[in-house]
């Protein structure tokens, strides 16, 4: 990257960074249990919620979890479970004018990050019928508050229960892109172990891991605060310590411990901002339609190598918190030991070093998707530009 390009990021994320302490950032309030969800809408006065949730979930009879309770307390609400992973602009489309015709007030969302996104999605259309979400694009263009969203995570992994992002993908061009601002976050975070409990493993460790690039993106960024570094540090520690026991469901308390470690690993992202790990992520799948957090684990060791040096010091910080190694050891070994655990996670879970679905001829489009996304707005310790990504591409490739 040209030096007046660096200058124009670094100069728009330290505008950013001095103005954090006066953004308008309201963590959800938490619940702990899904028994409480039809007293909040009460209380609140919420006549008509629109529950969000995804087909997998419904197929499988996990989001009776959810509406059981909800029947049980008479409560008037419209279901909507046709959320998939990566979703699309088409999907949101339809789900908010099933919103509309129904005279809903309020949006609930059970699920992974698809449903979340969703939900976070058709609250935008609410407020903008008029606007393209594509035009919404980036960052602080909602403005208005959205319709109230009670946030049930079923994965301990997104962090978008808490997060100021929605995710989706262009149904014309199938970018993938975000749409930022504080009036995303949701009112209210369920986090309960009963909805983690019967997550398939693989889905477990891949959400689980997601979560830790989460944390250590926000991490390594250069516009980070001593309360953004505390949560990062915490979902660390609580990820390394229960994530294989939540994975294999030994112990709700490990499953509890992990929701709270993706839910503080979501508010350091929302404050400190991901990196090109997320970047590079989000136009794999949105070309090829991979899972998100298997891509984020896929290319997190590779990126991590290849910011080299410049990232050990807090890296080594973060191999400590995970209880990886010991003060006396220097950043460079630290930095190796938590790059090899994480790559140890990805063995034990049958996540591949490489993705054969990429094809050279798309990198060149992909790189500049990423670019964008990242650039100026992600605070990552190195700039690069869209040529300078795209040898990471070839590397994932396993050229």
């Amino acid at each position: 990257m040209n030096k007046i390009k660096k200058v124009y990021c670094r100069g728009f994320q330290g505008a950013f960074f001095v103005a954090m302490p006066v953004l308008p950032y309201k963590d959800p309030t938490i619940i702990d249990s899904l028994g409480d969800v039809p007293e909040i809408l009460d209380e609140q006065k919420y006549k008509k919620p629109f529950v969000v949730t995804d087909s997998n979930l419904s197929k499988l009879g996990a989001s009776k979890n959810l509406t059981d309770v909800l029947d049980a307390a008479d409560v008037d609400y419209v279901f909507f479970d046709k959320a998939f992973p990566n979703p699309t602009t088409r999907l949101v489309e339809e789900a908010y004018q099933l919103y509309k015709r129904e005279g809903c007030d309020s949006l609930i969302s059970y699920g992974g990050g698809s449903p979340m996104d969703v939900a976070k999605a058709v609250g935008i259309r609410v407020i903008h019928p008029k606007v393209p979400l594509t035009k919404m694009a980036g960052i602080v263009k909602v403005l208005k508050k959205l319709p109230p969203i009670i946030a049930i995570p079923t994965t301990a992994g997104t962090g978008s229960e808490t997060s100021v992002t929605t995710i989706l993908v262009d149904s014309e061009t199938r970018h993938k892109f975000g749409i930022s601002d504080f009036p995303l976050i949701p009112k209210y975070a369920v986090l309960d172990p009963v909805t983690i409990h019967q997550l398939p493993r693989g889905l477990g460790a891949s959400t689980g891991l997601d979560a830790l690039v989460h944390a250590l993106e926000a991490y390594i960024n250069r516009s980070h605060t001593k309360e953004s570094r505390n949560y990062c540090e915490l979902a660390t520690k609580w990820i390394f310590e229960n994530l294989d026991a939540s994975v294999d469901h030994e112990s709700p308390e490990a499953e509890r411990m992990m929701l709270l470690a993706s839910h503080y690993a979501g508010r350091a992202l929302s404050r400190s901002y991901v990196g090109y790990i997320h970047a590079i992520s989000h136009s794999l799948s949105g070309k090829y339609d991979l899972p998100h957090g298997w891509t984020n684990a896929v290319l997190t060791p590779i990126v991590l190598r290849r910011y080299g040096s410049i990232v050990h010091k807090k890296l080594a910080k973060l191999a400590l918190c995970a209880g990886l190694g010991k003060v006396d050891e220097t950043d460079a070994e630290l930095a190796e030991k938590f790059i090899s655990a994480f790559e140890e996670k990805n063995r034990k879970y049958g996540i591949p070093d490489h993705i054969d679905a990429i094809k050279e001829e798309d990198i060149p489009e992909m790189a500049a998707y990423a670019a964008k996304e990242a650039n100026p707005v992600y605070p990552v310790p190195i700039l690069w530009n869209a040529k300078e990504l795209e040898p990471i591409y070839r590397q994932v490739m396993g050229r």
